[in-house]
């Protein structure tokens, strides 16, 4: 019958070195992520370049400092 724990005489299989196995999970797990990113995008290099060109927007928005005074207004009334 099977056996849980290996014959007293034999030595356990080597197990993989903890950076070693660190390095594999992060590579699979980046490999899904593009698979994911790109899952259904034809141009996948468009997207890519429109989404950093949106990333440059943000960053010059929310480095320029807050809107000069008065911010939204309807009808005279600031909202």
């Amino acid at each position: 019958m099977g056996l849980c724990f290996p014959c007293p005489g034999e030595s356990a299989p080597p197990t993989p070195d903890l950076e070693e196995k660190r390095a594999k999970l992060a590579e699979a797990a980046e490999r899904r992520q593009k698979e994911a990113a790109s899952r259904g995008i034809l141009d996948v290099q468009s997207v890519q370049e429109k989404r950093k060109k949106k990333e440059k927007i943000e960053k010059q928005i929310a480095t320029s400092g807050p809107p000069p005074e008065g911010g939204l207004k309807e009808n005279g009334h600031e909202l």
